[in-house]
């Protein structure tokens, strides 16, 4: 890869084109970070409020960050042709290669929310050896049901495009209120998102299947995500228990799953400072990141191999009153005094609410 591919990029894959953003440059051997968005975003409407965070930077200084818009989504795009075949959400997942290969990534760390997370695992499935890590926010394993797929064929009928897509997006709480945010984004899918594309995407993601993985030891020849994974979901989200249902289909030993209060359905939007910080953590623990370093902790930095003890050592529920807080100074405490014998691993999800 050149020494900076900064900018907009169509690539081309097995399935069509694909509309990429990179920011940055490659750091050394260090995974790229690729982020895939929801259904009824793009990149941009996705993420702009998490990477834009202040506290952002201390992690994208250390990366080269690769945005993926899901075709003819982005911001401007024309209007795909009359008959075009929409892809399905598994060739989704199997253009993402020819992005790794194009800009010569040895491997990626994914960040995805909703389709855009399903889409991530499904690649991680695929190409584990491409996966370092993933963070996955408001996944739903699950394929739809007909009774759910019929609903939403009638909610199609009776609503305008953005109001069915909305209550994929945000908790009943935000709907009801018709909160500012809302009204922004119901404004922002009508105006900047194509909708004839959007539909398509739309009816693709209503169309997915089940994704094929399974704790091991719960079914023959059980197959999982090998990465580390953290799951995010806020309270009282229309994901939310679909990501429940993924936590109990993941090792672990390797899984960490983190419920956002006051946070909605989308967390990187209402709450990037607290996802940016559990996304050090996460980073740290694997290693990319020597140490994370916050002036309100008392004792300062954490060593990378702290962190990872206490991911893989404990279950642990951390409540804070809104805040994360009582999470960092636990963390701080705890880490050494709570690590096992030599090698020994507990078999138990590491949940953090904040």
């Amino acid at each position: 890869m050149p020494e900076c591919w900064d900018g907009e990029h169509d690539i081309e894959t097995p399935y069509g084109m694909l509309h990429v953003v990179i920011r940055g440059a490659p750091k050394g051997n260090k995974p790229a970070i690729l982020t895939y968005h929801d259904v009824g975003l793009n990149h941009k409407l996705c993420f702009n409020s998490f990477f834009h965070n202040e506290d952002m930077q201390e992690i994208t200084k250390h990366f080269v960050v690769c945005h993926v818009d899901a075709p003819g989504q982005q911001i401007g795009a024309s209007q795909l042709p009359q008959g075009y075949q929409y892809p399905t959400m598994d060739q989704l997942a199997g253009m993402l290669p020819s992005v790794v290969q194009h800009f010569g990534f040895k491997s990626i760390v994914g960040i995805g929310v909703g389709a855009g997370a399903y889409i991530l695992a499904k690649f991680a499935l695929i190409f584990p050896d491409l996966v370092e890590g993933l963070v996955l926010l408001n996944i739903d394993p699950n394929g739809k049901g007909w009774i759910d797929w019929a609903a939403g064929k009638i909610s199609g009928l009776t609503s305008a495009l953005p109001d069915t897509v909305l209550p994929h997006l945000f908790s009943q709480e935000e709907l009801m209120n018709n909160t500012e945010l809302v009204q922004s984004y119901r404004q922002q899918i009508n105006n900047t998102v194509n909708q004839f594309n959007l539909q398509l995407f739309w009816n693709m993601y209503n169309s997915r299947r089940d994704l094929e993985m399974n704790r091991s030891g719960t079914v023959i020849n059980a197959k999982t995500l090998r990465c580390p994974v953290m799951l995010v979901v806020g309270d009282n989200a229309p994901a939310e228990e679909g990501v429940v249902e993924c936590n109990s289909k993941l090792d672990p030993t390797k899984t960490t799953f983190l419920k956002m209060a006051d946070s909605g359905g989308l967390p990187q939007l209402t709450q990037p400072g607290k996802l940016t910080e559990a996304f050090k953590y996460f980073l740290q623990g694997m290693g990319y990141i020597a140490y994370v370093k916050d002036r309100r902790l008392s004792c300062g930095q954490v060593p990378s191999a702290s962190m990872t003890r206490l991911a893989r050592s404990r279950t642990a529920s951390l409540t804070s009153g809104g805040s994360i807080e009582g999470a960092r100074s636990r963390t701080c405490t705890h880490s050494d005094s709570t690590e096992g014998p030599p090698g020994q691993v507990s078999h138990a999800t590491m949940e953090v609410s904040c």
